[in-house]
């Protein structure tokens, strides 16, 4: 895995993007573990202290377990229907609800229907390729 320092993200100058303009890239691996299913991503933000992206995930998607050794993680689920499992707790999230990954909680996830979530990264961390 790369140092903090490789990971880290710069600074975006924008004070407004449009989703629109925002382009969705496919998503292979998150934190080195590689994604079953379809997984799209927009980094719809980065400042100095958090990113911020929006995720489309296609029903059956498997996310496997991974952790995030240098950041933590919030997120909301816009639509859609997500199996998850962040420690030893499992959880069915619906539309609007939240959930975060602390650092170094490991961490799996299947869409049950296709879903979109906004998630929060901080510090903000390059965690996908």
């Amino acid at each position: 895995m790369a140092g903090p320092d490789v990971r880290q993200m710069k600074a975006m100058a924008e004070l407004y993007r449009a989703d629109k303009d925002i382009p969705y890239e496919t998503i292979h691996a998150v934190e080195g573990a590689k994604e079953q299913g379809d997984l799209t991503l927009k980094v719809l933000m980065v400042t100095k202290d958090f990113v911020m992206l929006k995720a489309k995930r296609g029903k059956g998607l498997i996310d496997p377990v991974h952790q995030h050794p240098d950041h933590e993680s919030v997120a909301m689920l816009v639509y859609g229907k997500l199996k998850m499992k962040i420690g030893d707790k499992e959880f069915i999230a619906e539309a609007g609800d939240v959930w975060r990954h602390p650092p170094g909680v490991p961490h799996v996830s299947e869409a049950l229907e296709e879903c979109v979530q906004i998630e929060i990264k901080s510090p903000a961390t390059k965690t996908w390729s």
